[in-house]
């Protein structure tokens, strides 16, 4: 469910704040997906973390949890699961990733 764009108005400054962490959650759902496609699968392994097909399946599950859910009501909970998993492969996979290709620095 996509957020529609809310009037301007100062009075409205939480519904826009919304607004923006829920495209920037789906944004960065994106960028992990499409980074986690873009590696070699056996960077994965080499870098000591679950392989590309689950990882694949833990970014595009949380990126699709990020586009089905919205940030008002009872599906929060769920959007919520999706960014945490999207982030976690940023903050954790990504830069190990990006070391193991890089390979040993002098």
């Amino acid at each position: 469910m996509l957020f529609p764009i809310p009037p301007l108005d100062l009075s409205l400054l939480d519904v826009w704040v919304m607004f923006l962490a829920y495209y920037a959650g789906l944004i960065t759902g994106v960028f992990a997906f499409a980074h986690a496609l873009s590696q070699r699968a056996d960077a994965f392994t080499a870098a000591e973390r679950l392989t590309k097909p689950a990882w694949l399946g833990i970014t595009g599950g949380g990126t699709f949890a990020l586009l089905l859910f919205s940030l008002a009501g009872p599906g929060l909970m769920f959007w919520l699961a999706g960014l945490v998993a999207v982030l976690v492969y940023l903050v954790d996979v990504r830069p190990r990733l990006i070391e193991v290709q890089r390979g040993p620095r002098w």
